[in-house]
């Protein structure tokens, strides 16, 4: 009779970098560089990479802030300055990979926006599913200022948000958008007080860690590149996403009990 191998250690993080806590089904991965405006260095890059790489099973949700005052002012740019053109590239290729763990990982994302949502932060709020920004944050990208250019696959997923003209604006004039403007244009989906984002996270987090992990699924990987596609491509693999989730049988369960009148119909309120 041979055992089991044993379970994988949890990996461990620097917790002057980053934490992640569990309530639940919920993680809740937190930036906490409070002093730097938990501006994002490499080794930090490479902790949220980890964090969302090595998520327990039990796991169906995440809830991603920032400790302090802000969420996340961006690349720390002390980093940058000893960089050549090759060294820039794979910098740039490091934080495309940690961002797409996040968008295109195993759990939908919901981060709590507030303060400094800046550079390399919006960047990073970009590849989250829900954003709920408190009122007090704030959206830049001061890149062209610096003499930069977004690197954190800004390019291709804010534009999707806010339109290319709008980006470009922020790029070259240092454009500033306060949280209700950034709501009107669809950076966030939720607009809530001050020191009210993580509760608003939370709750949204236990309702989308309900859904059934297909469907989630589904969401996350189909809708974005079905918008890639042209209507035509699109709307067949609409149709096969949508037999493979309906065939599912958390969903036939979650059908049933409509008809039953076990489950809740859609209302106001």
């Amino acid at each position: 009779m041979t055992s089991s191998p044993p379970a994988a250690a949890a990996p461990a993080f620097d917790s002057s970098l980053l934490t992640v806590a569990h309530d639940g089904p919920v993680a809740h991965i937190r930036l906490n560089r409070p002093a730097k405006r938990n501006a994002i260095s490499d080794q930090l890059i490479g902790h949220l990479q980890a964090a969302f790489a090595t998520l327990p099973t039990a796991i169906r949700a995440v809830v991603l802030s920032g400790e302090g005052n802000h969420f996340c002012a961006g690349l720390d740019l002390s980093e940058v300055s000893e960089r050549d053109v090759g060294e820039g590239i794979v910098h740039s290729r490091m934080w495309h990979a940690a961002f797409e763990q996040i968008q295109f990982g195993r759990v939908p994302v919901i981060a709590v926006l507030h303060g400094a949502v800046v550079g390399g932060g919006l960047e990073l709020a970009s590849a989250t599913h829900i954003r709920v920004a408190e009122s007090n944050a704030f959206y830049a990208l001061p890149e062209g200022q610096r003499g930069l250019f977004v690197g954190g696959g800004g390019s291709a997923r804010i534009p999707r948000l806010i339109g290319v003209p709008r980006m470009t604006d922020m790029m070259m004039t240092g454009r500033v958008l306060d949280a209700t403007e950034g709501q009107q244009l669809g950076i966030s989906q939720y607009l809530v007080e001050p020191g009210a984002g993580l509760a608003k996270a939370f709750e949204l987090a236990r309702k989308v860690a309900s859904n059934a992990p297909l469907s989630n699924f589904a969401v996350m990987h189909a809708l974005p590149r079905i918008s890639d596609m042209s209507q035509s491509d699109g709307l067949f693999v609409e149709s096969l996403m949508a037999a493979i989730a309906q065939g599912d049988e958390a969903a036939k369960e979650r059908v049933r009990a409509f008809l039953d009148g076990r489950a809740a119909k859609v209302s106001k309120g």
